[in-house]
């Protein structure tokens, strides 16, 4: 349901006049979003066979871009809202900024990474189990292509798909400016022209290959964060039909995902092979999105109602490191990609048996509650106090 813009009572307009205290909920899910996505990025991970993208159609990146939206309505829709387009464009365009450097800086760590780590154990060269194989035979051109985005090999997809949709904030907001319903239509036009590939991103100048996160469907998730955080947009929640069709969503998605049921069962996985589009990562099918909706109903009701169960004495402690995570996304993402690798090889050399893996996840987890305490203390300049 849609209600009034902005410049009326919503409460991004009552923001202007008061700071809104932040909802836990969403710094406190942005930190489990980066701790799972850390071990969806560990080569051969067998934690990474529990995490919830193993028996739905969605996974954390949902979560991540969904909240990501989120936090943008509060930071970038509130400066919109104060001082207007010009600071607004001007702010987006030097988030790209460091966005874009921090992809930058990312891709050369990890290549340099994979080519000093030589070979796996079973021979395989590190550089071809990413796929860089033509970039360190030939850098020169895909050097160009690294730097203006048109080479963007598949495990460094997720920050150039978030400046563009960054990009797109400005449009949004303006579209929100002269009817709330604008910047749906938009929002659905883009979704739509990811479904039926009118448009994309190259990935690479040999090949037809798309970027592998397509901004233009995944804006729709993004844009539907940052409208119900400005209250653009208000959606159901909370109601007993609701939640006893999202659960029942969630657990018929099961067989339809769950590799286990999948390798057993013909029929399943023939039926998931045909709804493939409708799951569709790159494009952001249909299904993704109502299955992360439905998600987020029931961890809705899970924490309570403004996330007052994140407060409770015996999980405050771990509660407060979830929300440091969350608040220090763009250190700590980088730092995960980086370090999942890490994790990967060491666990190609010292064995993928419960122990060291169980020691290698933990280590990640702690370096990434690391980077985050760290952020936030550099964020506070105390050299200057």
């Amino acid at each position: 349901m849609l209600t009034k813009t902005p410049s009326e009572s919503t409460p991004a307009a009552a923001a202007i006049a008061g700071k809104r205290v932040r909802d836990p909920r969403l710094d406190a899910f942005r930190g489990i979003g980066m701790l799972i996505i850390l071990v969806a990025h560990v080569p051969n991970d067998p934690w990474a066979l529990w995490i919830p993208a193993r028996f739905g159609f969605s996974d954390a990146s949902e979560m991540f871009v969904f909240l990501s939206g989120m936090a943008s309505a509060i930071a970038f829709g509130r400066l919109f809202d104060r001082q207007g387009l010009g600071l607004l464009t001007a702010r987006v365009v030097h988030r790209c900024w460091q966005i874009y450097w921090a992809h930058i800086a990312v891709f050369l760590t990890v290549a340099t990474i994979m080519a000093a780590a030589g070979n796996r154990p079973d021979s395989t060269s590190y550089i071809e189990s990413l796929n860089l194989v033509r970039f360190f035979e030939d850098p020169g051109p895909l050097l160009v292509g690294l730097m203006t985005l048109t080479y963007v090999p598949n495990y460094f997809d997720i920050l150039p798909m978030y400046m563009v949709i960054l990009a797109l904030m400005p449009v949004m907001l303006m579209a929100e400016r002269v009817a709330t319903w604008l910047p749906f239509v938009l929002m659905a036009a883009l979704w739509l022209s990811a479904q039926f590939g009118l448009a994309h991103f190259p990935a690479e100048p040999w090949s037809d290959r798309p970027w592998f996160f397509d901004p233009f469907g995944w804006q729709f998730v993004f844009f539907l964060g940052f409208f119900l955080m400005r209250g653009t947009i208000k959606l159901p929640v909370g109601s007993r039909p609701l939640l006893i069709a999202s659960t029942a969503f969630v657990l018929v998605a099961v067989p339809f995902a769950w590799h286990v049921i999948l390798s057993a069962s013909p029929f399943f996985r023939e039926t998931a092979h045909a709804i493939g589009s409708l799951t569709s990562k790159t494009d952001f099918g249909i299904l993704r999105l109502l299955h992360f909706l439905a998600l987020a109903q029931i961890a809705m009701l899970v924490v309570g109602e403004k996330g007052r169960r994140l407060h409770h004495p015996r999980i405050r402690p771990l509660t407060a490191v979830l929300i440091k995570v969350g608040q220090q996304s763009l250190p700590v993402f980088m730092t995960g990609m980086v370090v999942a690798q890490l994790i990967g090889i060491a666990l190609d050399h010292a064995g993928r048996g419960p122990l060291p893996v169980a020691i290698a996840n933990l280590a990640g987890f702690t370096i990434l509650v690391a980077t985050a305490y760290a952020a936030a203390w550099f964020k506070q300049v105390p050299w200057k106090t």
